[in-house]
């Protein structure tokens, strides 16, 4: 079952941590210094917040997936929907390990397809972002278009 993603950069996390778990009632699924996830059930979504000095507002949206099939189904999809498909593959984001995909809607938002593979200890480096951002050039996990295979790489924010 595929889960939707949605990706906040805030000022002060701590305060928008108080403010979204009153919100969604429940408590982060994930908490670090500059990061908190939700992962809800009831609405099914992963939301996610970040204070890593980037200004505040939507980052990125996304659909995350459970398993490879669906993944193989929704990167299907993101071809249909038309515009440059930017095939991150294996990569370090976020606190986690992950396979994933960006495309930019008409409108310039960035959205992310992706399937997690396990968690890690740090958020990434940001390496790889910064050389394949599309829609918002200084954003995270949002690459731009480029011609080279997909790396390995680190994401600085999600």
């Amino acid at each position: 079952m595929k889960r939707m993603h949605v990706h906040v950069a805030v000022d002060d996390l701590q305060r928008a941590v108080r403010f979204y778990s009153a919100l969604f009632a429940a408590q982060p699924a994930v908490t670090k210094t500059d990061y908190a996830k939700w992962m809800l059930d009831d609405p099914r979504v992963n939301f996610a917040i970040s204070a890593r000095g980037r200004p505040a507002g939507l980052d990125h949206l996304g659909i995350q997936v459970e398993d490879k099939r669906e993944l193989s189904d929704v990167y299907a999809r993101l071809h249909r929907a038309g515009g440059d498909v930017i095939e991150q593959g294996r990569t370090t984001c976020c606190y986690a390990k992950s396979e994933k995909s960006w495309i930019d809607d008409p409108a310039g938002i960035s959205w992310e397809t992706f399937l997690t593979a396990g968690d890690s200890t740090d958020y990434g480096d940001g390496s790889g972002e910064r050389e394949a951002r599309i829609a918002h050039e200084n954003s995270c996990c949002a690459p731009t278009a480029k011609s080279a295979a997909p790396a390995a790489v680190a994401c600085s924010r999600s």
